[in-house]
């Protein structure tokens, strides 16, 4: 017998591919809900009194800065103290020419014995008290002269102090036109720095709980590891429209020395507490390329991706703040890198 050949056209061989096609069975794609869960931990969300702490950038200003000077121009005889220099109050610092002074004292002994004898010529009426009364102002008014005299030629230091700045040499001729950074004319600059200034700008939102007395901690680049702790002082009674601030002088013990006028530093105080949500800063995650700030929650043993805004940071936390969050609710701290809106979650134990 011979054997049987079948042909096939095209279209048959197309139709065969069709039906065994439909007859093989549908493969499904995975459904991440019926997966296996993510193991996470969680802790529970809670309202807690948190520190309200403020930090801003802070001015340091010396105690007391002062430019000497004498009042009038004059030749400068003799120079004692240089930059660097420590005085004390009422420390000879430089003398003048005492020319005019001299001139000063030799006129008023003079006019002193006038007015002696018109005091003898008055009782016996050879003169109008009117004469009298006029030489006598002029004494005192001579007596004036030599007092301002006298503070011209021997220049003194006002309280004690760090001299900062020297501008002559003896010999040379002092003239009153401004030679100094603050616009003024001066031989000296001298501070107070035993004690500090510190000025600094908060917002207006801390003009209600901000007093006098408060506690201030500064810290400096120069020294990192060191906290210097001052007081407020005086808190101005303006805020600035334009930056909405206003201005708080803080005075800052400064025994060593060891903070200068014009370091740069920051300052922060303790204004009250506030009730907050806050959270493990491990546990906030960015969106890769945004600044976008999520968190996870176990909702009925899935993951639920809420958006938060960031408020202040307590040490190793974070003020977390949405609509979505209430208090109470389990926030995932470990395992939350692996995981998506909707993914199946498996709580463990530590």
């Amino acid at each position: 017998m011979k054997p049987k050949y079948y042909q096939f056209t095209l279209p048959g061989l197309a139709g065969l591919f069709m039906l065994f096609s439909c007859t093989r069975p549908q493969e499904t794609a995975p459904d991440s809900e019926t997966g296996t869960p993510e193991p996470v931990r969680v802790m529970t969300i809670e309202y807690k009194n948190m520190a309200r702490t403020e930090e801003v950038t802070a001015e340091i200003n010396a105690f007391e800065e002062t430019h000497l000077a004498p009042s009038l121009s004059g030749r400068i005889m003799r120079i004692h103290v240089d930059v660097n220099d420590r005085v004390s109050a009422g420390q000879v610092l430089a003398e003048m020419d005492p020319t005019q002074l001299s001139q000063a004292r030799v006129q008023y002994e003079t006019m002193k014995k006038d007015l002696a004898r018109m005091d003898t010529l008055l009782r016996y009426g050879s003169i109008t008290q009117q004469a009298y009364d006029q030489q006598k102002s002029g004494v005192e008014i001579q007596e004036v002269l030599i007092r301002n005299l006298e503070k011209n030629t021997i220049l003194r230091a006002p309280y004690n102090g760090l001299v900062t700045g020297r501008y002559y040499n003896e010999g040379e001729l002092f003239s009153p036109t401004p030679n100094t950074a603050a616009g003024k004319a001066a031989l000296f600059t001298l501070m107070q720095i035993d004690r500090l200034k510190v000025y600094i700008h908060l917002p207006e939102k801390y003009v209600p709980v901000i007093e006098p007395g408060l506690t201030a901690e500064l810290r400096t680049d120069v020294f990192p590891e060191e906290v210097f702790e001052g007081k407020v002082y005086r808190i101005y009674p303006t805020v600035d429209p334009m930056t909405r601030t206003f201005q708080v002088e803080i005075h800052l013990p400064n025994p060593g020395k060891k903070i200068r006028p014009g370091m740069f530093a920051r300052a922060s105080l303790r204004l009250g507490e506030s009730r907050t949500l806050v959270a493990p800063a491990i546990a906030v995650l960015q969106q890769t390329g945004t600044n976008e700030r999520y968190i996870f929650i176990n909702d009925g043993g899935k993951a639920k991706k809420i958006t938060v805004q960031l408020g202040r940071r307590f040490d190793d936390q974070l003020e977390i703040i949405s609509s979505e969050l209430k208090g109470g609710e389990q926030l995932i701290v470990a395992g939350q890198k692996r995981l998506e809106d909707q993914t199946p979650v498996e709580i463990i134990q530590e």
